[in-house]
């Protein structure tokens, strides 16, 4: 544990980061699966849902959650598991 006070705020920081991007990550994760689902069954509303799936994952790469060219390889694989 940090006995320094600068390093407790840090790890408070630090926690505080992780929750949100926990939560970009998790919101990632769950809109591709939708899609993935749709796609198998219902080609259209997978479509739809892309652009909101797009949405989210450049919010990741934008906050840093996940680096620039991982979010343009999901948004390329989604798109080509839809059409």
């Amino acid at each position: 544990m940090p006995i320094i006070k600068s390093a407790k705020k840090a790890i408070r920081g630090s926690l505080r980061k992780k929750a949100f991007n926990d939560r970009r990550k998790r919101a990632m994760k769950d809109i591709i699966k939708k899609i993935e689902k749709a796609a198998k069954t219902d080609k259209k509303e997978a479509e739809k849902m892309l652009s909101t799936a797009y949405a989210v994952i450049d919010k990741g790469a934008k906050k840093g959650v996940i680096k620039k060219n991982n979010a343009a390889r999901k948004k390329s694989r989604l798109s080509r598991l839809v059409k």
